[in-house]
């Protein structure tokens, strides 16, 4: 049987966003520190696979059991797995520039500079000089500027990841 193909539909995932920054999904678990877990849905509403269920470690997944039942990867929810997923993911380009992303594409953030990534976001829209716009959870947030200057976690040591899908 030949092996089913499918796209990451950009804009499911930004509607996704826009719907759920300041609303959770009660479908998922909401976690203390949830932007990882958002970033995940959208993804998934995006219809990016899911791969690896089962072992908490490996892959990218998410299984609703209901509620405080449901499994889920590191990569799905913990901010540092997630950057490590997508680096490695053939599913995914990193790019040098926020200015060569597209709606619907990932930027990860490290506030120390210490190869800890600490925060995700997902490129909701762009501004007048093409500068992309970001929503988050955790502190909700659409519509804001990438570089995320005014949050209390940013550093002078701050570091961006930007994550193409090419899937």
């Amino acid at each position: 049987m030949p092996m089913e193909v499918s796209t990451y539909v950009r804009e499911q995932a930004v509607a996704y966003a826009r719907q759920h920054w300041n609303n959770n999904n009660p479908a998922y678990l909401v976690f203390a520190d949830n932007c990882t877990n958002f970033i995940s849905q959208c993804l998934y509403a995006g219809n990016f696979p899911m791969e690896g269920q089962g072992n908490p470690k490996k892959g990218w997944w998410y299984i609703h059991r209901g509620g405080k039942n449901d499994l889920w990867s590191e990569s799905w929810a913990v901010a540092h797995s997630l950057y490590w997923y997508l680096r490695e993911s053939k599913r995914v380009r990193v790019m040098q520039e926020a200015t060569q992303l597209q709606l619907g594409d990932v930027i990860c953030y490290d506030w120390e500079g210490d190869g800890k990534w600490n925060h995700n976001t997902i490129v909701t829209g762009f501004d007048e000089n093409g500068e992309p716009l970001v929503h988050a959870q955790t502190y909700p947030s659409a519509f804001r500027p990438w570089r995320y200057l005014d949050s209390p976690g940013w550093t002078s040591k701050t570091r961006y990841a930007f994550f193409h899908i090419i899937y």
